[in-house]
């Protein structure tokens, strides 16, 4: 079976780029032949190379993160290649692009470089057109597929499909061998991921002076690692790491933090088991609110399932969902008083994180890239053959 892959690639720095790559090794491997289109100038797909895309049995996108030109393409290659299978995978439902998906060289393009809220509102005057347009790729597509059950549910609700046709495969994560909490006094935190705002980095700190008030003599660290520079789809705020650690030193926890910048990929797995459990403090945009609910996962998350680690996390995406399986704990987002309930918790009795780690590590066996890479594969050949 040969699939053609519409998704941002490395070096591109965003979550959807790293999925994309480490979904397009794992079907190669699972012996699907997993082709990418050429790309124009403008950002954008060619859909138009008939000895290209006459070979190709599916095409899948990776839907998300504000991007436009996987979202455009899927709407060209309905109309000139109607007989081709079209699927994707869905990030952030309950909606596929949240904003206008005009070519990169429109006004969608000029608008992420002008300050907030500026895009956002662009975004908010054009949503009943984009929703609409939404629709009506997803009435067209075969087959859609959410990282969650929660937002698979959201989005065949909000883009009034049938709900079988859109599928729940989990974020698949590499394969690794169990590796045994660190065994130095005290705590050891981690925040990984892409650093900007959002995340609720500010409530963490501000929890952690809370727990540092309360528990002075208790051992515990924070370690900043992730990449400081993302691809943002509205646009960024300035030194964002600049403003974090000047708040760190302004809430005197300065000391207690390390700062690991764009970590590079040989280097996660070492630097998620060296820590006893993640924190992943996001918030619910409440400009996107106005748009939909956010209900995917993290890639963050499933590193700390590969890796072995328990997390805290927000209330925020589908994070519950995710951490159902005893390989966490949640808290409202937004409430720095609640996660510093959670950080003293772990603080008061280390064991926790031994129960949540076991948890972790069970979760992510089964979430491994080789079983979620044959869930595509039947899916892709169950749709190919019902087009047919």
């Amino acid at each position: 079976m040969k699939v053609a892959l519409l998704a941002p690639l490395p070096p591109l720095q965003n979550g959807i780029a790293d999925y994309a790559h480490g979904w397009r090794a794992a079907l190669r491997d699972a012996g699907v032949d997993v082709v990418v289109p050429a790309s124009g100038e403008d950002g954008g797909w060619d859909t138009r190379d008939a000895a290209f895309w006459r070979d190709v049995d599916l095409v899948h996108a990776q839907l998300g993160g504000g991007r436009g030109p996987e979202f455009v393409a899927l709407e060209q290659l309905r109309v000139r290649w109607p007989k081709l299978a079209t699927s994707a995978t869905v990030h952030d439902p309950e909606r596929l692009v949240w904003r206008s998906p005009d070519p990169a060289k429109g006004l969608a393009r000029k608008a992420a470089a002008w300050p907030r809220p500026l895009p956002q509102l662009l975004a908010l005057a054009g949503d009943r057109n984009t929703l609409a347009r939404e629709r009506r790729l997803a009435a067209g597509l075969d087959a859609m597929v959410t990282l969650t059950r929660t937002g698979a549910a959201c989005l065949a609700e909000r883009m009034r499909v049938d709900p079988d046709r859109v599928h729940f495969i989990a974020h698949g994560n590499p394969a690794l061998p169990p590796s045994p909490l660190p065994t130095a006094a005290g705590v050891r935190l981690l925040y990984f991921g892409f650093i900007y705002p959002g995340k609720g980095i500010e409530d963490l700190f501000d929890a952690l002076a809370l727990v540092r008030r309360d528990r002075a003599q208790a051992g515990f660290t924070l370690t900043m690692a992730g990449g400081s520079a993302p691809e943002l789809a509205f646009g960024s705020r300035g030194n964002y790491v600049a403003h974090l650690q000047e708040r760190a030193r302004s809430l005197g926890i300065a000391d207690m933090l390390q700062w690991r910048l764009d970590l590079p990929e040989t280097a996660i797995v070492d630097c998620v088991q060296s820590h006893h459990a993640m924190v992943l403090p996001y918030r619910d945009s409440r400009k996107l609110a106005l748009l939909g609910r956010m209900r995917g996962t993290s890639g963050a998350l499933s590193w700390a399932n590969a890796c072995g680690r328990g997390v805290i996390a927000s209330d925020a995406r589908a994070f519950a969902e995710e951490l159902s399986h005893g390989n966490g704990v949640v808290f409202a987002q937004g409430n720095s008083q609640a996660l510093a309930q959670c950080i003293s918790a772990l603080v008061d009795a280390p064991a926790l994180a031994g129960d949540w780690a076991a948890k972790a590590a069970a979760l992510g066996k089964r979430r491994q890239w080789s079983t979620i890479a044959q869930e595509f594969s039947d899916l892709f050949a169950a749709t190919v053959e019902a087009k047919r």
